[in-house]
C-alpha cells in the first residue's frame, strides 16, 4: 500500500515559517517577504489568510498557548500537591523538549506589545487557573504561604533558565537531570 505524505495547508507553511523566523530573527526582524519565502509561498498569499503581520504573530501565539495548555492540563490521577507539580514539571519537560521552537517562541513573546487582547486574555486564563491550583493547595497547607504569582515565577524561571542553558550548551538535560531539577523545584515552594 501506497503512503502518502502529508498535506500542508497554505497557511499552516505560514504559520510554521513565522515560527521560526520569529524565534530566529524576532518579530521586527522578521518580514512578511522573509516568511512567504520561507513558506514556499507569494508575499500577497500570506495577506489573504492573515491581515497583518500582528494578525498571523498573534494567531500563532494563540495555538501555540493552546497546545501548552493542553498538554499541561492532560488529565492525570494525581492526589497530592506534591503529585500534581512532578507531573506539571514532567509535562513542561516534555513539551519544551519536544517543541523546542514553540516553546522558545511563547517566551519570546508572551508579554509582546503586539499581542492583541485575545491572546493576552488567553495568558491571563491560563494565569489564573494555575493560581486557583496553588491557592487549593495552599489552603490545604501543601505550599509556601506567598502570592501564587511569585512560586509560579520561581518555577518558571527555574525552568526557563534550564531550557536556555540547554540550547546554549546545545545539549538538553537527561532524564535524571529533569528529575534532580523538579525536585529543586519542589523544595523551592513546598510548605
Amino acid at each position: 500500500m501506497a503512503t502518502t505524505a502529508k498535506s500542508t495547508s497554505k497557511p499552516e507553511a505560514v504559520m510554521a515559517a513565522a515560527l521560526g523566523l520569529f524565534v530566529e530573527r524576532g518579530f521586527y526582524g522578521t518580514a512578511v517577504p522573509e516568511i512567504a519565502q520561507k513558506a514556499g509561498v507569494g508575499a500577497g498569499t500570506i495577506y489573504r489568510y492573515f491581515a497583518s503581520k500582528e494578525v498571523l504573530v498573534n494567531e500563532i501565539f494563540r495555538n501555540e498557548k493552546m497546545r501548552w495548555g493542553q498538554v499541561l492540563m492532560a488529565a492525570s490521577p494525581v492526589t497530592t500537591a506534591r503529585d500534581l507539580f512532578r507531573s506539571l514539571w514532567m509535562r513542561m519537560a516534555k513539551f519544551a523538549v519536544e517543541n523546542l521552537q514553540s516553546f522558545v517562541f511563547m517566551e519570546l513573546h508572551h508579554h509582546a506589545r503586539y499581542l492583541d487582547d485575545e491572546s493576552r486574555a488567553l495568558e491571563q486564563r491560563m494565569l489564573a487557573l494555575f493560581e486557583d491550583i496553588i491557592k487549593a493547595a495552599q489552603s490545604r497547607g501543601e505550599l509556601k504561604a506567598a502570592p501564587p504569582r511569585l512560586l509560579m515565577a520561581i518555577i518558571m524561571g527555574m525552568f526557563v533558565g534550564l531550557i536556555r542553558d540547554s540550547i546554549e550548551q546545545d545539549l538538553m538535560l537527561s532524564d535524571a537531570e529533569w528529575k534532580l531539577a523538579e525536585q529543586c523545584g519542589w523544595e523551592a515552594i513546598r510548605a
